[in-house]
């Protein structure tokens, strides 16, 4: 796992590329990734809209929280691991103990027994430890099927899925469970969200740049840890030279 890390985060410092002015928006892949965003907008209408409205109205909400509990869990592992990774031992002992309440007293993640006892859920990635470590945003993608990211994500991403201690204790079929269980709580959240969403999506004058500003934004709070001030994004920034 160690050279995996060591690699992935050498490439990350190369491969993310660095806008050559002051912007709060770098998109040097405009154009690709509207095309991906069209995509996704009519994947969204086809079919992921559409069986979430079926699954949430089926399936009690009881047993989707489960379901979501559960998949949740077992990235906790994960979480742990890059908390140690950023140096946050603080943030990686509170996970270490949710993860073993939930498993145990919440019967394998079921139900967020921790939740309940005040340790609440806190969240952590390998591209947040790429920013840690000093790697740059790098470039605004928009991915098939998985939607907004950057550079810096992506590649963290991809660490993630390489280097998630779960996976190496799993057998295949509980592997599997797993993967079903996430994306089922991934679809069902659609609906959840629906009006929001719909209103990005749909309602919106221009809803790529509106996409990307929402997760931008996001994601910078996220890897900020909450300290961002003041900070916001033109959503439309750039349009006007492009037209």
């Amino acid at each position: 796992m160690g050279p995996v890390l060591a690699i992935v985060g050498a490439l990350g410092l190369s491969a993310c590329s660095v806008p050559s002015g002051d912007v709060d928006v770098h998109d040097p892949y405009e154009a690709t990734n509207r095309s991906i965003h069209g995509f996704n907008k009519g994947l969204d209408r086809a079919i992921v809209r559409p069986t979430s409205q079926v699954i949430n109205a089926v399936v009690p909400e009881p047993v989707m929280r489960s379901v979501g509990n559960f998949a949740s869990n077992l990235g906790t592992p994960a979480t742990v691991m890059n908390d140690v990774l950023q140096g946050d031992l603080d943030t990686g002992t509170h996970n270490f103990f949710r993860f073993v309440i939930n498993t145990t007293v919440g019967i394998g993640g079921l139900f967020d027994a921790a939740g309940w006892m005040g340790l609440e859920e806190r969240h952590n990635d390998f591209g947040q430890t790429l920013a840690v470590w000093g790697v740059p945003e790098g470039a605004y993608q928009e991915l098939p099927v998985l939607g907004p990211s950057t550079e810096r994500a992506t590649a963290g991403l991809i660490v993630d899925l390489l280097t998630d201690p779960v996976n190496t204790v799993l057998p295949n079929d509980e592997r599997a469970a797993r993967r079903t269980a996430g994306i089922f709580s991934r679809i069902s959240e659609r609906d959840v969200f629906g009006e929001t969403i719909d209103s990005v999506l749909y309602d919106s004058a221009d809803s790529y740049a509106q996409l990307r500003s929402i997760y931008l934004q996001n994601r910078r709070f996220q890897v900020s840890d909450g300290n961002l001030e003041d900070f916001y994004i033109d959503p439309f920034e750039g349009l006007d030279a492009q037209q």
